[in-house]
């Protein structure tokens, strides 16, 4: 399947699940069962996995966080997080391209009434969203910035035209890239004093060239190659939001609660995941020198006993910050802290089972490489940590 492909499959009204009860459960168990089925091929091969999209699209969920108004889901960011944690049970590289597919949107949303977005551009992405499953992400790390999160203005430049903007750059780690529809480049002005943002453009756009250079050691499916832009044309409108670089404003509370907790919670799941095998695996395996199953040993026991409290504690993180019951600081520590618990779960796992648990013939030693992808994910720790410190001196300094 291609993503021309992907853009053909229909959308029955019967198929959409409701947004919460039993029938929305039902439909991701089984797109967990699906896309855990065709996981491993696709994480060794590196393919990119079009067919959880199709699928996706199919049960009306690609749109989840598309206003009302333009026929998407308005769904909240509890809802969005039950369904990442759904499909990064089964396959995290998908869920990683759907976690970006639900921010933009539900910032996007939100930025219309910000003006930030022309509300009939808008109504173009969102639509294609919900009826042709068009996916969204950006486009923003690149060769010598490395990643925008920690300062610096990027390389790739937006010249005027007659007719708008082209743009020219090179961007690295371009996520989802085999199937994405609307790519939002980070990039600046050509302009005597240049201003800074990004620009909407769509994939078929003249002059972009994707290298296939992912080859990672976790998330392998994601397809996060590089992008060549070359005088990619560009309309005046899609430039949303420039700004001087001293003006930029940081990224709008919306996108920043919700990718804390979306990110969190893939990794989340991977560990759930890494757990259900580690039981599956310790009551099936009957050793001959000791006549019963591992899961009678008490080191399985407290070993499971351990991971069970680790992802207690990330179910009750995530859930307040679902919630709005967490602050901009805390929802960076929610990030950090549900990966790292997420991390410790997969490696008592891989410590307990040996061969076992570090074959290619079983998915734990998969479910560790792609656990450990959780780390590089903005915010990274030393910036939460740093921040979180800052806050509490200066709260304490105005007490």
């Amino acid at each position: 399947m291609t993503a021309a492909a992907l853009r053909r499959v229909p959308v029955e009204e019967g198929e959409r699940p409701a947004l919460d009860g039993p029938e929305l459960d039902a439909v991701l168990a089984g797109l967990t069962a699906e896309f855990a089925a065709g996981a491993a091929q696709h994480d060794r091969d590196g393919s990119f996995p079009f067919e959880n999209f199709a699928s996706l699209h199919a049960k009306g969920l690609l749109g989840l966080t598309v206003g009302p108004a333009w026929g998407g889901a308005g769904a909240d960011l509890a809802t969005a997080l039950k369904v990442v944690r759904a499909v990064a049970k089964g396959d995290p590289a998908t869920a990683l391209v759907v976690v970006m597919q639900y921010l933009f949107h539900a910032s996007l949303w939100a930025s219309v009434d910000q003006r930030a977005i022309p509300e009939a551009l808008y109504a173009r992405v969102a639509r294609d969203a919900v009826e042709n499953g068009a996916l969204i992400n950006a486009l923003r790390v690149e060769p010598d910035l490395g990643t925008p999160a920690r300062g610096g203005l990027p390389a790739t430049v937006a010249r005027r035209t007659a007719d708008g903007w082209a743009l020219s750059g090179h961007k690295l780690y371009s996520t989802g890239i085999p199937a994405l529809t609307w790519l939002v480049v980070w990039a600046r002005t050509d302009e005597a004093e240049p201003r800074v943002g990004g620009f909407l453009v769509h994939r078929d756009s003249p002059g972009i060239r994707v290298v296939e250079t992912w080859d990672h050691l976790g998330l392998r499916a994601s397809g996060s190659h590089d992008v060549i832009l070359e005088d990619v044309p560009t309309p005046f409108d899609h430039a949303l939001d420039l700004r001087k670089p001293g003006e930029l404003a940081p990224r709008d509370a919306v996108f920043g609660a919700w990718a804390a907790v979306l990110t969190a919670g893939i990794y989340d799941a991977v560990a759930e995941a890494a757990r259900d095998w580690l039981i599956s695996f310790a009551r099936q395996r009957v050793p001959s020198n000791l006549g019963a199953a591992l899961s009678t040993l008490p080191r399985f026991q407290d070993a499971v006993g351990t991971i069970d409290g680790l992802l207690l504690s990330n179910r009750v993180l995530l859930a307040a910050a679902a919630k709005g019951e967490t602050s901009t600081v805390e929802s960076g520590l929610v990030k950090h802290l549900v990966t790292e618990n997420a991390i410790q779960a997969v490696e008592t796992a891989v410590r307990l089972t040996g061969n076992p648990g570090t074959t290619r013939h079983n998915p734990l030693e998969r479910h560790y490489r792609d656990v450990l992808c959780g780390r590089i994910h903005t915010p990274q720790a030393d910036v939460v940590l740093t921040g979180a410190g800052r806050a509490a001196f200066a709260a304490a300094a105005g007490a």
